[in-house]
């Protein structure tokens, strides 16, 4: 499996803060939960590897 092999999985993300002051990624799938945790650095450094991976998807 990789980046581009499709796959029809139903799944549900969300993202938000910890009061731990981390920021939390969690992912739901077939009843399996995947709780991500990151420091608000590594979040803003995912955010910009999104924004280039978006901008580089349109052309």
């Amino acid at each position: 499996m990789g980046i581009n092999t499709e796959r029809d999985i139903e799944t549900n993300l969300q993202i938000g803060p910890t009061d731990q002051g981390m920021v939390r990624l969690f992912i739901e799938a077939d009843g399996t939960e995947i709780p991500m945790d990151f420091t608000p650095e590594e979040a803003l450094e995912i955010a910009e590897e999104i924004r280039a991976a978006a901008n580089a998807a349109r052309g």
